[in-house]
């Protein structure tokens, strides 16, 4: 088979064998790297995007080569074939990418925030640049969202974008990170926690000094806009997220015809649902859609990958049920 052109960020060395499964964690390491977030928070939470590429250290180390240097140890634990969350396998990769990098340090990771016995939250991590040792609060997330034509609000609005589970919306998912997760750091209670960490000279009163602590966010992944019909980008999108196109399952045929030209398709099990597969995933519709026709009326939508070889380019498609949505959350609450 040859080898995928140059797709989401993915270098094709990283599609090499011999070890698929250590292939397969780098292509969607190399993915998060590349991926731009999905939305900007509104003020007044003054954090950061992601970690860029020079802050993790890969000016002068690119990351590709970096990549194929990581040991079995390195990328050990990273996925647990038994464990199919995509969020905890998300959070490992960054795991890997923190800890290893040429330009940051991880420190601490799943940091519980409690009070008498009450877990008021967890911080994803916490790491240092090689470049600026004030310690940096992490969030990640990674979010696939299908955009809804009809629904809450109006055209633009975050609630019109849901998961394909129908339980978790753009907008729900911005309002807890932006009043809960990303403040939960600056608490005196999680500063308390984090004193260690914080103030390492005072280890005796480490609060009697002036504590710093920024905070940066992580939300990579796909927004997915109806093929049967226009839909803007959601309030906040940034200009770069990738995307991809939905379609009811009564729609497909058309869709496929549409394309104009040969392809073939993978269906993307989680958690790999980042990086482009390898081309061994790729198999002529005929002989794949069955086996996805039936999970789709079984348990739902389903996510595809195409590849056109004609026109050297990958593409995403979600197929959901003809009568998906079968349930909308509501928007968030204001605050009173």
């Amino acid at each position: 088979m040859p080898t995928p052109p140059l797709a989401e960020g993915v270098s094709p060395a990283l599609y090499t064998p011999p070890d698929r499964h250590a292939s397969a964690l780098l292509r969607d390491i190399a993915w998060l790297a590349h991926t731009p977030d999905l939305v900007e928070l509104a003020p007044p939470i003054p954090c950061a995007g992601r970690p860029t590429l020079f802050e993790l250290g890969f000016a002068e180390h690119p990351l590709e080569q970096w990549l194929l240097t990581l040991s079995k140890a390195s990328l050990a634990g990273a996925h647990d074939p038994r464990a199919t969350r995509l969020g905890h396998y998300h959070e490992r990769l960054w795991h890997i990418m923190l800890g290893n990098a040429p330009g940051t340090r991880l420190l601490a990771r799943n940091v519980r925030i409690a009070h008498r016995r009450n877990t008021l939250g967890e911080l994803d991590m916490l790491y240092r640049t090689r470049a600026n040792p004030t310690p940096v609060h992490l969030e990640v997330a990674i979010k696939f969202y299908l955009g809804l034509p009809e629904g809450p609000g109006d055209a633009r609005s975050q609630s019109r974008w849901i998961g394909p589970g129908g339980l978790d919306s753009l907008a729900l998912k911005a309002s807890h990170l932006h009043r809960h997760q990303l403040p939960l750091s600056a608490t005196p209670l999680a500063l308390a926690t984090l004193a260690h960490w914080l103030n390492p000279r005072d280890t005796q009163n480490p609060l009697d000094q002036e504590v710093t602590l920024s905070q940066r966010l992580a939300m990579p992944g796909v927004l997915f806009y109806p093929w049967h019909t226009p839909l803007p980008a959601p309030c906040g999108a940034t200009a770069e997220h990738r995307r991809g196109r939905w379609c009811f399952l009564r729609d497909w045929p058309a869709l496929a015809q549409s394309l104009a030209t040969p392809f073939t398709l993978a269906w993307l099990q989680k958690p790999h649902w980042l990086a482009p597969p390898g081309q061994h995933a790729f198999r002529l519709p005929r002989v794949v859609m069955p086996a996805i026709q039936q999970q789709i009326a079984q348990r739902g939508p389903q996510q595809v990958m195409l590849y056109l070889p004609e026109q050297q380019r990958f593409e995403r498609v979600f197929i959901v049920p003809d009568d998906w949505p079968r349930q909308v959350p509501l928007p968030p609450a204001q605050k009173g």
